[in-house]
């Protein structure tokens, strides 16, 4: 551990972060230059990846189907936005009170296109978003299950990360060699809407990390009604799906299965689960639902012009 890594886990306690996870620029080698980090900061050496845990009770409202909104701001909004945002920016003074420069970037959806044009001749287009859930893997702190969602040891999907960039050269974390996912399909058989297709599956493989994805039909996530939410930021992107009932119904059997760290003394689902729907039709979605669930700014799911 050099000098730079122990001064910033020094830190974490008092910026409360609950994961930190670092990565050379060669782990990145080969990624696309719009979801590199590197076509952001070319000078940068590591990659640091810092998380806070979504409390298992932000979720407590959406299990019980009786209150959406507090998961949207305190798994979501609020966490993402302000918790968060609040320790990197600490944890980016942390380093440039010693010399090195640290840019902080937001987890906005990486499938978003191009909304600029190139400044110069082989640069790409801004904005660049990387890819938060490659750069957590790189970073060694976690795997990507069979859901399609990020998984680490600590909380299985129930955390959500900021990035920083520095010139600051950090020893890169191990990869995590676990599995944390065991392949159950226990998130396909509790999709009413088969949403998630086990039958189907890809490889994706990141730093030689090889991982085994359900082919998931995102389009029909879009209409759950079972704690997904739209896309905050785009409603083209990828839904939010850590409040949706395959995803809590996979904290569930990780927690039973004891394959988290974070333990509790009772279980999460305390009586059979609910669910609504079950159609694969996008024209019943229900909007203003989806708001609430969404937290969204506006009633497609967009924040600004996108």
């Amino acid at each position: 551990m050099n000098h730079i890594e122990k001064l910033l886990r020094e830190s974490l306690k008092d910026c409360r972060i609950d994961l930190i996870g670092f990565a050379g620029k060669e782990r990145f080698e080969g990624v696309d230059p719009r979801h590199n980090p590197f076509s952001i900061f070319p000078e940068a050496k590591t990659v640091i990846m810092l998380g806070k845990r979504i409390c298992r009770g932000a979720l407590r409202g959406v299990e019980e189907g009786t209150n959406f909104g507090d998961y949207a701001l305190f798994g979501k909004n609020w966490l993402e936005d302000e918790f968060l945002s609040i320790a990197c920016y600490d944890l980016v003074r942390v380093l440039e009170d010693n010399g090195w420069e640290a840019c902080p970037i937001f987890p906005n959806p990486s499938e978003l296109g191009p909304q600029g044009v190139s400044v110069a001749e082989g640069r790409p287009a801004p904005n660049v978003y990387p890819d938060f859930d490659y750069a957590a893997v790189a970073c060694g702190l976690g795997e990507i299950g069979l859901n399609g969602l990020l998984l680490t040891p600590e909380f299985g999907s129930r955390q959500r990360f900021h990035m920083i960039l520095t010139d600051a050269e950090i020893d890169p974390s191990p990869l995590f060699e676990g599995h944390i996912c065991d392949a159950c399909g226990k998130c396909a058989q509790s999709c009413p809407l088969g949403a998630i297709d086990t039958e189907n599956t890809k490889e994706i493989e990141i730093c030689g990390k090889k991982m085994q994805v359900a082919d998931i039909h995102y389009d029909v996530c879009k209409t759950c009604k079972n704690g997904a939410c739209v896309n905050r930021f785009a409603a083209t992107a990828r839904p939010d799906r850590i409040a949706a009932l395959c995803n809590r119904t996979c904290i569930c059997h990780l927690e039973d299965s004891e394959l988290l760290s974070n333990k509790f003394e009772n279980s999460f689902r305390q009586r059979e689960a609910w669910s609504v729907g079950g159609t694969k039709n996008a024209a019943e979605r229900n909007v203003e639902a989806a708001n609430v669930l969404g937290g969204s700014f506006s009633k497609d799911g967009n924040r600004g012009n996108r």
